[in-house]
Formats: C-alpha cells, sequence, structure tokens
C-alpha cells in the first residue's frame, strides 16, 4: 500500500460518513458530497477515523489507495472549511464584476467577457481586481480559476494578465535597438 493511503482521515465533529458499498457519501456544514470509490480499495469508518485499504496486492491498487485517500480528505475538508483560490487582475482598464450568475470581465479585448459561474461555485469580488471563488470541491473551484486565468494569461512583459494571488511572474527584458 501507498504512504499516502495508509494514513488515516481523522473526521471533524461536524462531518458524518457514510459507506454504501463503494460509494462514499460525506455530509458537513458547508453541503454534502459523493464519490464511487474503484473496485480495488475499499474504506472503512470507525471512531471518527476513516481509513482506506486495499482488495489485492497489485501495483495499480496500491496507487488507488492513495488517490482514494487524498480524493476523500479533500472531500471532509471541503464539506467542513471549504476551499478558495484568488486571483489578481493586472493591467490599466482591467477590471471584473459579478452580476447575479455572471462574472464580468474587462480585460483589454474589444468586447466584455462573461463566464457563467457554474453550480456549486460562489465568486466574490471584493475590488475591481480581485477575484474570491469558493466551493467545497476541489477540484471545481480550481478548474473555474485555471477557466477564469486563461481568458487573459500574464504576459512576461508587463505581468498584465489574470494571475494567482501566489502566482510570481518572471519579467523578460525588453528588446534593445
Amino acid at each position: 500500500m501507498s504512504r499516502i493511503g495508509k494514513m488515516p482521515v481523522e473526521l471533524p465533529s461536524s462531518v458524518t460518513v457514510r459507506l454504501d458499498g463503494e460509494n462514499v457519501h460525506i455530509k458537513g456544514s458547508k453541503g454534502e458530497l459523493h464519490h464511487r470509490m474503484h473496485s480495488l480499495v475499499s474504506a472503512n469508518c470507525e471512531n471518527d477515523i476513516l481509513t482506506i485499504s486495499v482488495k489485492d496486492e497489485s501495483i495499480e491498487a496500491s496507487a488507488l489507495s492513495g488517490t482514494t485517500r487524498s480524493l476523500l480528505n479533500n472531500m471532509v475538508t471541503g464539506v467542513s472549511v471549504g476551499f478558495e483560490k484568488k486571483l489578481n487582475i493586472v493591467g490599466v482598464g482591467y477590471r471584473a464584476q459579478v452580476q447575479g450568475k455572471k462574472l464580468n470581465l474587462s480585460l483589454g479585448f474589444s468586447h466584455p467577457v462573461v463566464y457563467e459561474i457554474p453550480e456549486g461555485v460562489q465568486i466574490e469580488t471584493p475590488s475591481q481586481t480581485e477575484i474570491i471563488v469558493k466551493g467545497i470541491d476541489k477540484q471545481q473551484v480550481g478548474q473555474v480559476a485555471a477557466n477564469i486565468r486563461a481568458y487573459r494569461e500574464p504576459e512576461p512583459y508587463k505581468g498584465k494578465g489574470v494571475r494567482y494571488s501566489d502566482e510570481v511572474i518572471v519579467k523578460k527584458e525588453a528588446k534593445k535597438a
């Protein structure tokens, strides 16, 4: 079994886990998530501790145990605390604004970019140059943030564009005549 797969997942008091064969239902204060496990791994929940075990000793089962443990740990964290990604917009005239279930982005194009906010994700704009993506599903929060960043990735000469708040842009020197 993998090193990560051997580690137990400790459940906070506000989180409940229900196991239905290969299906895992995790419910917390922020919401509920479901996961269907692979047939080579199984889960067991006792005394607020979730453990993963393999059904055979193959390399694939070992790899899947670590992956399953990480996914379940992220689900527990998501329903109890939640996930968030922060994006910053850099550039003159670049701004963002949430209107209902849409995010309006002005990113230097001839038209505004309108992004439909998917179900299960909340987007906030505390200022015109900050975007905060929140949700309980880590993969979905990361994907939404990546989709927003893809509209105008930071360019290497001036650093203009949409970037993660902790992202460092290494600027290039302009050509000399």
